[in-house]
């Protein structure tokens, strides 16, 4: 929409304000409410937007090691440009419209630390090549019967999950929540997400969403979109959730897997009849270019410390930079589905991506496949996170996983020098934090027997 058609959908929706946000580096959405005088005024020339949600980390606490901005700067205003594309009406507050924003400079140059910003880079990148990539993110999450008042008082331990046991795909406990289910698949429609599939999954209290495929953006504007709107749907019935890679040691880990493909004249160019694995040569040097270089960029698409704790045998986690077709213990499985479904699922992500980095990521890897013509080892067969299938082991920690993106000159030269600098600064700091911090398990396993 223009402006003037954007007025006159606020005047037929009753919309008396507005709700501004973009994410930052971890994936969190920072944002405010606004006027509608604001927002018109905004929607001209846009406005600034403190800087310093990219000059400190999930906890708000600032960065000693960012470049882009900080007390050597002054945290200025950012500019923040309104994206009218992402209009949608907020269900919980139905007089009120919520937009995303890209960090650009006043002459329209990305932000270095702009996540959206980044995949718009990339996605442009496809275009050039005449090509449109297609995602779907599927994420598993768990419910809790608490209070965000309850999760600090019980120090996030002995939480009481929405359903006992372990329960994959019941069809059971999907019906005994099924107020919750259906409040997922309503509201999530309404704010113009829609969920093409929605189950439990094996562990109490998980659920796993299957969000419906689309463009690469709009895919992960709605994936970002998604964990932020279930906090709050939960919210209002007195629940919370968790999108962490590995909650509890004892329980499986939530995957975060994206489904890809790329597309031309209303075709898809990862299929070909004629192969084996119905994999186009694009599709092969796609996957050659992920392959080749997934161990350098495995902090993109792992970004906290807890992700590594998925990383060990036995959880459904890839542990090499492995593919196989319909192997669900390779890092890329391919999927045959003929012209309309023939795709790629990226499985090393788990649900904590930042999904702008990562499909911004998985894409830019897979064109630089293309452009630099990348063949992909031999499929792997059987149980390929085992050491001895001869693929590449990925990186097992945080600290390893963003010592290899910082020596990265494939990851420069896809995603960029100024923005692969500040995420490795990021990625510093959350290391030193952990290493810095004393852990519930050295006080259980230290205090009384030294």
């Amino acid at each position: 929409m223009d402006a003037k058609e954007l007025r006159a959908a606020f005047a037929e929706r009753g919309i008396r304000k507005v709700k501004v946000g973009g994410f930052d580096v971890d994936g969190v959405l920072r944002g405010k409410y606004v006027s509608l005088d604001k927002f018109w005024s905004a929607v001209e020339t846009g406005f600034g937007f403190c800087d310093v949600i990219f000059g400190w980390d999930i906890g708000d606490v600032l960065y000693d090691n960012a470049k882009v901005t900080g007390w050597h700067t002054g945290y200025p205003d950012a500019h923040a440009r309104i994206d009218l594309s992402t209009f949608r009406v907020l269900p919980w507050e139905p007089d009120t419209a919520a937009f995303l924003v890209d960090f650009v400079d006043e002459a329209g140059v990305q932000h270095p630390a702009c996540p959206r910003s980044l995949l718009k880079g990339v996605v442009a990148r496809a275009a050039k090549m005449g090509l449109a990539a297609t995602f779907a993110c599927e994420f598993e999450f768990f419910i809790f019967k608490e209070t965000s008042e309850s999760l600090h008082q019980k120090g996030f331990r002995n939480l009481t999950p929405l359903s006992s046991g372990m329960f994959g795909y019941s069809w059971v406990r999907e019906g005994q929540n099924s107020e919750l289910c259906h409040a997922i698949l309503d509201e999530m429609a309404a704010f113009d997400i829609p969920v093409e599939a929605l189950h439990t999954e094996t562990g109490p209290g998980v659920y796993e969403v299957a969000l419906r495929y689309d463009g690469a953006l709009r895919m992960a504007d709605k994936s970002a979109l998604f964990k932020a709107s279930m906090k709050q749907l939960l919210f209002k019935r007195g629940l919370s959730c968790t999108f962490m890679a590995k909650w509890c040691a004892e329980l499986p880990g939530s995957s975060g897997h994206l489904h890809q493909s790329l597309w031309k004249d209303k075709t898809n160019v990862f299929y070909d009849a004629a192969d084996a694995h119905s994999l186009s040569a694009t599709a092969k040097s796609y996957l050659g270019g992920q392959v080749a270089l997934m161990p350098e960029l495995t902090a993109l698409y792992s970004p906290t410390i807890n992700a590594y704790k998925r990383y060990v045998p036995g959880v459904w986690a890839p542990l090499t930079a492995s593919w196989g077709p319909e192997n669900r213990t390779c890092a890329i499985r391919t999927i045959a589905g003929g012209m309309s479904g023939t795709r790629l699922e990226y499985r090393q992500t788990a649900a904590d991506i930042n999904p702008y980095i990562a499909i911004a990521t998985c894409l830019a890897a897979g064109l630089h496949g293309i452009e630099k013509n990348v063949a992909p080892p031999l499929p792997g067969a059987g149980d390929t996170s085992k050491m001895e299938s001869g693929f590449a082991p990925l990186p097992r920690t945080l600290k390893d996983a963003t010592q290899a993106l910082a020596r990265s000159e494939g990851a420069r030269a896809i995603l960029g020098e100024a923005f692969v600098d500040h995420y490795v600064r990021t990625r510093d700091w959350e290391v030193r934090q952990y290493e810095r911090a004393v852990t519930e398990w050295e006080l259980k396993r230290y205090f009384e027997a030294i």
